[in-house]
């Protein structure tokens, strides 16, 4: 799912391209995107593009007339800026903003569609889609704190949690924490003032080090891909292969879609955390320390 850094740079080149133009039609391969019904989506027809902004994950246009287009990308949403007029892609598109110097293509590489497209009148209907979420960025230390231990969850949960904290999601949560060299299944309550602080200072650098080199990368072209697996990456999507830092394999604990991945050397002293399903097919075979793990790998038969 695009987070904090691929929106922002996402916004970035859309309002590069179609600020102060007009919308001058939405085309919709899949009718199911559009999520809203009053006012209807052909009220943004011929609306001029006032501004952007970032609400959570979603972004927003903001057009005459009070309205605010709301597009929401999910997991697999995406966009594409094309020639003016561009044919909607089959399978994955599944919609097409039309403006005088281009087309934006909406699309999403998954059988569930879940990317949303709202349009909404006014700042009060605007706000039903803030969750709450502190901005982390714009954030002081004090103000951090106080949302990190308002719950008691594992730091990873507290990190990806929409109405605790805006924008960040499995990807760089991993990044922060690595960085931040705490236990993603440590609980938020349990942090001291020294650990808070690094988490606090580890959470801004990695999304502002992950903007810049997003915005960097696309330069003046338009961020094609966007992805949350990246080769630059130190742990998210690294299963198995050395850490940056230390060189230990790195692990992971999968639930369900998400998978965190993790140093057990930098981040939890060695400690192999239990992956749920290999842990309750392996039960007391499972490995407890990495140095265990390392054992095991050298007495397997090559």
């Amino acid at each position: 799912m695009p987070e904090y850094p691929d929106i922002t740079v996402y916004i970035e080149a859309i309002s590069k391209r179609v600020l102060g133009h007009p919308l001058e039609a939405v085309r919709l391969a899949s009718p199911f995107v559009v999520r809203s019904f009053d006012p209807p989506i052909r009220e943004a027809h011929g609306r001029r593009v006032l501004g952007f902004r970032r609400i959570g994950k979603r972004i927003v246009f903001e057009l005459e007339a009070e309205l605010f287009l709301v597009i929401h990308l999910m997991i697999a949403g995406r966009f594409q800026w094309k020639d003016r007029g561009a044919k909607i892609p089959g399978k994955v598109g599944l919609a097409a903003f039309d403006f005088p110097e281009g087309t934006l293509i909406l699309t999403e590489a998954s059988t569930k569609k879940r990317a949303a497209i709202h349009l909404v009148r006014g700042e009060d209907e605007l706000r039903q889609f803030d969750r709450g979420g502190l901005e982390v960025m714009t954030a002081t230390l004090e103000e951090f704190a106080r949302v990190v231990r308002s719950e008691n969850h594992t730091l990873k949960r507290t990190l990806t949690d929409p109405r605790l904290l805006s924008a960040i999601g499995n990807a760089y949560s991993d990044e922060i924490l690595h960085r931040a060299k705490l236990s993603p299944v440590k609980l938020s309550q349990r942090l001291s003032d020294e650990e808070m602080a690094r988490l606090f200072s580890a959470t801004r650098a990695v999304l502002q080090e992950w903007t810049e080199r997003l915005r960097s990368q696309s330069g003046e072209g338009f961020p094609e891909k966007v992805t949350a697996f990246r080769p630059e990456m130190a742990v998210h999507g690294k299963y198995r292969q050395p850490c940056p830092e230390c060189g230990a394999p790195v692990q992971r604990i999968v639930h369900a879609e998400n998978e965190t991945n993790y140093c057990p050397r930098c981040q939890t002293e060695g400690r192999l955390l239990a992956d749920r399903a290999l842990s309750k097919l392996l039960h007391s075979d499972w490995p407890k320390t990495l140095e265990e793990l390392e054992e095991r790998a050298l007495a397997m038969p090559r």
